[in-house]
């Protein structure tokens, strides 16, 4: 999976990271555990599943988009986030 973690205008030091987070299978973990966390806890938002599971929101927030054709989030269906009460996008399986 080629994945980008770093915009095209950001400094050298991100594009260094990304490259590094993904060289040491850091990212692949991550990734796993953010899918995980959406099969077992469906249709909940990324700070509610950081609630439930203990991972840290920012982590899955970088995560979840890039399981694409895996999990989706769900744009049409925002709801109240239980844990922010701001409106949120919920994610859950493909």
């Amino acid at each position: 999976m080629e994945v980008v973690n770093a915009r095209r205008t950001d400094p050298v030091s991100s594009h260094l990271a990304g490259h590094e987070v993904e060289a040491t299978g850091k990212a692949a973990g991550q990734r796993q555990l953010a899918f995980n966390a959406v099969k077992q806890y469906p249709r909940r938002t990324s700070k509610e599943l950081a609630y439930i599971t203990g991972i840290n929101r920012y982590l899955l927030a970088r995560r979840l988009p890039e399981l694409d054709g895996l999990v989706q989030g769900d744009d049409r269906l925002k709801r109240k986030c239980k844990v922010s009460g701001r409106l949120s996008v919920i994610w859950e399986l493909k």
